[in-house]
């Protein structure tokens, strides 16, 4: 899902510069322009970040990216249609992630053990991959887009849609049609929705340790089946016959 540092990302069953059916030499060439380029891509969202979290997102321009990095504004616009894709860029990556890893795990698996176990597999290549800039910058990045009206717009567009994405996929897992059956989308927003109250704990403790979160989404996740257990959810589910 995600590679070390000065290399170029790949999808899980491919393998960086990589061919096929191409004249002697010509794979090595289409490689080192795929390097080059994503080295770029690269380069310009790392500049993009730090401007961002200096300077603030609103007070950047695209023409302060362009020269941190020494390319054209032509350039940028070849990898990114404005600032807000490039800011969400990163996050853009852990959601994709999260998708082709709930698509990974075992078939026999419960929905929510695929679920919680792909997530912590995107959680820990978050904190080992350099290209992420550590778990700080990573909680830095979250919290720049919290603060911006505009970014925290798009973002919850994108987490829309792989939660959309991501329901597909259990559903598909358990052979059901998501458009007639309403539990891969609830199993998934509920997922969701657990997670998102560890993930703000964790960000109020300025906590940048993985395994950490990893403890914190665990008791998050003992909180909610306990819900269960001491009653607070064990009635009120019906429709409600007192309306």
């Amino acid at each position: 899902m995600i590679v070390d540092q000065g290399s170029a990302r790949t999808t899980p069953g491919t393998t960086p510069g990589a061919t096929s059916g191409t004249a002697p030499g010509a794979g090595g060439a289409t490689g080192l322009r795929e390097r080059k380029k994503e080295r770029t891509r690269e380069a310009l969202v790392d500049a993009a970040l730090e401007l961002f979290w200096r300077k603030g997102y609103d007070a950047t321009t695209i023409d302060e990216i362009v020269a941190a990095v020494d390319v054209s504004r032509r350039t940028f616009f070849r990898y990114f249609p404005g600032k807000e894709e490039v800011a969400l860029a990163r996050s853009s990556e852990v959601e994709r992630s999260l998708v082709a890893a709930v698509a990974a795990r075992p078939a026999d698996e419960p929905p929510v053990v695929t679920l919680r176990r792909a997530t912590a597999e995107v959680m820990d290549a978050i904190a080992r991959d350099p290209k992420l800039g550590s778990t700080e910058a990573w909680l830095r990045t979250r919290r720049l887009i919290e603060g911006n009206p505009t970014l925290m717009a798009a973002s919850l567009r994108h987490a829309m849609e792989t939660e959309r994405l991501m329901a597909a996929e259990i559903a598909r897992r358990q052979g059901v049609d998501p458009h007639r059956d309403l539990r891969p989308a609830i199993t998934v927003s509920c997922f969701n929705a657990v997670v998102r109250v560890a993930m703000d704990e964790w960000t109020e403790r300025g906590a940048y340790d993985p395994e950490d979160l990893a403890v914190t989404i665990d008791a998050a996740w003992s909180a909610m089946s306990g819900l269960v257990d001491t009653g607070w959810l064990g009635a009120g589910w019906e429709p409600d016959s007192g309306r």
